[in-house]
């Protein structure tokens, strides 16, 4: 396989650990723990994985460890360092014992249920390591939630002699290890399940998961263009720039590319659900601001979207959890109105207020809500331009302020969406490092013999040396949530807090960006160079800590 010149040189990168796991390691129990909310139903779920206590290493004395066979799997959409978990996971249970072995589940879980798999050897691992994608094994969204699965998944570990199994995904992903570590436990089948925090969208995290890998990268990435975008948007001076990012749930990437790139106009959508606003209120924040800009003489300027605005709206939240329970009841039904017809047929169905709502929506809108959903049973956000949305909505109302005398300039509108773009991009210095450990700290958990715990590293913000490795109990994270009509176990989703510093950063700043032009042009990723440009964490964290 040929490589870039940048693809050597991050080879040779050899990623920071903690100073407690760079020798032998033992064993903190901190005091027992409970889930988030619904704690009486939670530990009726799991009632052998509830209530385990925090963990963190600290320096121990050496001791010999038998060898072990491990097995990981990618889960979910891709999202950079993924690939240093799993370096870090073999060097880990290597140093534990050197005949130990690793095995990737090809394709995400379902190569666990159909015993598709490969050895990861040294030799192929070290094409890997501080790479971006997935690509070593794949990754796959098949949810593990059947005993049929989870009974096939063991004839392949106890085949391969497999003890303990690492599943590196997002919330969704985490919860499904959770509930197969609960069934392995109740069963007495000596398999290990241990969880990683993995989404670019930011929103796995808590007091012990300070963030999910991958987010630093992405919006660095991000930010990168956006500031491409916005040195544009100042040279022609023409053109207001619409710009969707990643974040189906809460609106993390899109404050943080705001803080590092000072746009024009910042959405965020728990903001917007807090203040209880309509897509009219939306619309008209945004023309109010390109109308003033206009007064003097500035028709240009950038709008950063939360992919997931749409389902902030509370109204439009309404419908989308009345749709949702609908379509999950209805699908064969729904699948057989021919497609000209099937609008009609939901607002003939769903009550009057909703229905009123969906009906006003545009067409296209419409239909994309009513697509089909994710294997989650949650509408597929990605799916609605709602940057597009935004933009005709705001070019409306110019155009009726132009003919009542309230509004003089020239709107003319480009649309963006940065998804896939920050997905696989080669993880920055804090992604490498964060995730090796990540992985690393998986081994030493399986070593002590956990299960249904998710890899810890803390202290983030501070040199990797002084980083804090650890597990924390999967079970302390959820709450009881509806999903495919159902109320499910899930790990809560971590939002955006309006009383938290990056948000407050961007309520103090946000008028003067919007009046002034204030873009700042964050660069490419850099590797090389100044410790001040390699290795800083994102404002998010730096604000939090």
């Amino acid at each position: 396989m040929s490589k870039s010149a940048l693809q050597v040189a991050r080879a040779a990168y050899q990623p920071k650990l903690p100073k407690a796991l760079k020798g032998a390691v033992k064993i903190q129990e901190g005091n027992p723990t409970q889930s988030v909310a619904d704690q009486d139903a939670i530990k009726g779920l799991f009632p052998n994985t509830y209530g385990m206590p925090l963990i963190k290493f600290v320096e121990g004395d050496e001791q010999a460890y038998e060898p072990m066979n491990v097995g990981v799997i990618l889960s979910g959409g891709q999202a950079p360092g993924g690939h240093n978990v799993i370096s870090g996971l073999f060097d880990g249970i290597k140093r534990l014992n050197k005949d130990s072995r690793l095995f990737g589940f090809l394709m995400g879980p379902g190569g666990l249920v159909d015993h598709k798999y490969m050895e990861l050897t040294a030799d192929i691992i070290d094409e890997y390591r501080n790479t971006g994608g997935f690509d070593i094994i794949g990754s796959g969204r098949t949810k593990l939630e059947t005993v049929e699965q989870f009974e096939k998944g063991l004839q392949i570990l106890r085949e391969l002699n497999i003890k303990a199994l690492v599943i590196i995904g997002g919330d969704d992903s985490n919860t499904n290890a959770c509930v197969l570590a609960e069934y392995y436990k109740a069963k007495d089948y000596g398999i290990q399940v241990i969880g990683c925090p993995k989404t670019i969208d930011g929103d796995l995290k808590n007091d012990m998961i300070e963030t999910s890998f991958g987010f630093d990268t992405a919006c660095k990435t991000y930010a990168e263009v956006i500031g491409n975008i916005e040195r544009d948007c100042n040279s022609a001076r023409k053109y207001w720039h619409f710009i969707k990012l990643m974040g189906r749930s809460a609106s993390h990437v899109t404050l943080e590319c705001a803080l590092q790139t000072q746009p024009n106009v910042t959405l965020i959508g728990e903001e917007v659900e807090a203040q209880n606003q309509t897509l009219d209120d939306v619309v008209t924040y945004i023309a109010t601001i390109v109308a003033a800009r206009a007064a003097k003489g500035m028709n240009f300027g950038t709008v950063l979207v939360p992919e997931g605005l749409i389902e902030f709206i509370p109204a439009v939240k309404k419908l989308i959890a009345e749709l949702n329970d609908f379509l999950a009841k209805n699908a064969a039904a729904f699948a057989a109105v021919p497609a000209a017809q099937q609008r009609q047929y939901v607002i003939d169905n769903i009550s009057a207020a909703n229905a009123a709502i969906y009906a006003s929506l545009p067409e296209g809108v419409a239909r994309q809500l009513s697509l089909d959903r994710d294997p989650h049973g949650n509408v597929q956000v990605s799916l609605i331009e709602t940057e597009k949305l935004l933009s005709e909505m705001v070019g409306k109302k110019l155009s009726a302020w132009k003919a009542e005398g309230k509004y003089v300039g020239k709107f003319a509108a480009q649309h963006h969406f940065f998804g896939y773009e920050g997905r696989c991009a080669a993880p920055s210095n804090f992604d490498a490092d964060y995730c090796y450990s990540l992985g690393y700290t998986a081994s030493v958990l399986i070593a002590a013999g956990k299960t249904g715990y998710m890899s810890s590293v803390r202290n983030t913000t501070a040199p990797a040396a002084e980083w804090i490795s650890g597990g924390v109990p999967i079970t302390m994270m959820m709450n009881m949530e509806r999903r495919n009509g159902e109320m499910k176990p899930v790990i809560q989703k971590a939002l955006v807090k309006l009383d938290g510093k990056p948000f407050l950063t961007l309520k103090q700043n946000r008028e003067t960006w919007a009046n002034d032009t204030c873009f700042v042009y964050p660069g490419p990723i850099q590797y090389f160079g100044p410790s001040e440009v390699c290795d800083t964490t994102t404002k998010t964290l730096q604000l939090e800590k």
